[in-house]
């Protein structure tokens, strides 16, 4: 059975207590924690980090591979008292410096050889830096007693646009985010769990905490190519897969033999919206898989899914709130929009996170009073996304209020653009964006990556086809060709890099 829906939070490190004693909990390369090994290993390793770092609520930041200490520290740092800033293992040094600083760590775990990039400077002095191998084994210590509303961990959003910001998350918030994806998605104890996403990212992270909420089993792989996700599969006999669209492009390009597939239950997709022809072909790859399309902001955890019986029919829209959230379209900073009206997502209820770590005038801005129509009230995130909701309840994304294209006095989403030219099937991927222009303010480039062997005339037909399906102020003004869209540490597409490409 799928684990219940209890709104009772409780310190993260419990959910070491979830599962059953032999059964498998974590499956690490040449080894497999039982539940049983699972508890005793958090139990020392909250042991040897209070021994290193005895001060309650210090920051203690890991920059490593998916072994055994990235996938423990989430529940050993909270046992431990400890805030736990994961580090995702793609960032550079310059960016680490960065999260050490404003974090004001006092230690650092990590790959030796990602250590060794480090220069002088990049390490303030009074953060410790050790290698993961010398993470020991401690006095164990027991279940911890914390406030869940004491912070937990510090997520660092990838900081594409700027430098990385860091979002303050309790033990309530990632225990009740675990609670209720385990719930909607109905996680059993005999599921597998391919974590495949990065653990420094709200839904890698949520792979591992919501497979161990219904005592289930999680498997880490850090994958060099698309083929190395299928092989795992097949190896584990994997149930449950979470991707990005980039990574669920590449794998429905693969060719996945039948024992790869014969114990998919589900797969989950957030991070950027489907479209119609992935979704197909996410059918056609997974025939048997129930699909849950997800969205969710690292500010407020997840805050909608779609219910796998609706895919067919709605296949672009976002769903409803998930358990524990509380979504309303704002169309004003207290009226809520009409149905099928444009206004902003806000969230509210107890996933919304404290706000950014040391930043008080960024906090003001995204974390602000809940509308007067919420039923939880206190703070809420007002995210800057625009959707509509339709008269069934069903969201659908629009765009983001800083990412609007205007062009000649229009206002145009650059997903519209994007789906559109995804629509034609003459290409996998695309992007769009506004470009500075002295005449129409903003001019519209499309990024596109064609499938292996495009036509020769793709470019023409692209455009003909786009001009039967978008009105003149949405066409492209340039098009540009690419093998491959450049990825940001999170697995989405860079949007920065593209735009760089054009300048």
């Amino acid at each position: 059975m799928p684990p219940a829906l209890d709104p009772v939070p409780r310190p993260l490190d419990h959910l070491a207590l979830s599962g059953e004693d032999e059964r498998p909990a974590l499956i690490l390369p040449g080894e497999a924690l039982s539940w049983q090994r699972l508890r005793t290993r958090v139990a020392s390793l909250a042991g040897w980090l209070r021994a290193q770092v005895p001060e309650p609520g210090a920051r203690v930041a890991t920059w490593a591979a998916k072994g055994e200490l990235a996938c423990l520290m989430p529940l050993a740092a909270a046992r431990a008292g400890l805030v736990h800033v994961p580090i995702n293992p793609l960032l550079k040094r310059a960016q680490v410096a960065h999260i050490l600083a404003d974090s004001g760590a006092s230690l650092l775990l990590g790959t030796p050889a990602r250590l060794a990039t480090l220069e002088p400077g990049d390490v303030p002095v009074d953060c410790a830096v050790m290698g993961e191998e010398e993470a020991g084994a401690g006095e164990p210590l027991p279940p911890s007693t914390v406030d869940p509303e004491a912070l937990a961990a510090i997520l660092y959003t990838s900081g594409s646009t700027g430098l990385p910001k860091g979002v303050m998350l309790s033990h309530a918030n990632l225990w009740l985010g675990a609670v209720s994806v385990a719930h909607y998605l109905e996680l059993e104890a005999d599921d597998v769990v391919l974590a495949v996403l990065p653990l420094a990212f709200d839904y890698g992270q949520n792979q591992l905490l919501s497979a161990w909420r219904a005592g289930a089993c999680a498997v880490p792989l850090d994958y060099l190519a698309p083929r190395d996700v299928i092989k795992a599969c097949g190896r584990y006999g994997v149930t449950t897969l979470a991707a990005v669209p980039p990574l669920w492009v590449q794998l429905t390009e693969q060719d996945w033999p039948p024992e790869a597939t014969a114990a998919m239950r589900r797969l989950t997709n957030s991070g950027g919206a489907l479209t119609t022809g992935l979704v197909t072909a996410l059918r056609t790859t997974f025939p048997h898989a129930r699909l849950f399309p997800m969205y969710g902001l690292t500010e407020a955890f997840r805050s909608t899914y779609l219910d796998p019986a609706l895919v067919d029919t709605h296949p672009t829209s976002m769903g409803r709130a998930i358990p524990f959230a509380e979504i309303l379209v704002m169309a004003g900073p207290v009226r809520v929009a009409e149905a099928g009206e444009e206004g902003e997502l806000v969230h509210c209820g107890p996933l919304v996170a404290y706000g950014y770590w040391r930043d008080p005038a960024r906090t003001a801005e995204r974390f602000r009073a809940a509308p007067p129509q919420s039923r939880y009230g206190g703070t809420a995130v007002w995210s800057g996304d625009r959707v509509r909701c339709d008269a069934d309840g069903l969201l659908y994304f629009a765009g983001r209020r800083d990412a609007m294209i205007k062009s000649a006095g229009n206002r145009i989403s650059p997903q519209e653009i994007e789906d559109a030219a995804i629509k034609t099937g003459l290409v996998r991927e695309a992007a769009a964006f506004g470009v500075a222009d002295d005449r129409l303010g903003q001019a519209i480039h499309l990024v596109v990556r064609g499938p292996p062997h495009a036509r020769e005339d793709a470019e023409a037909a692209l455009r003909a086809a786009l001009k039967r399906e978008l009105p003149g102020f949405m066409q492209p003004h340039t098009i540009r060709w690419v093998q491959a869209m450049p990825l940001n540490p999170n697995g989405k597409i860079d949007r920065a890099a593209l735009a760089e490409l054009t300048s």
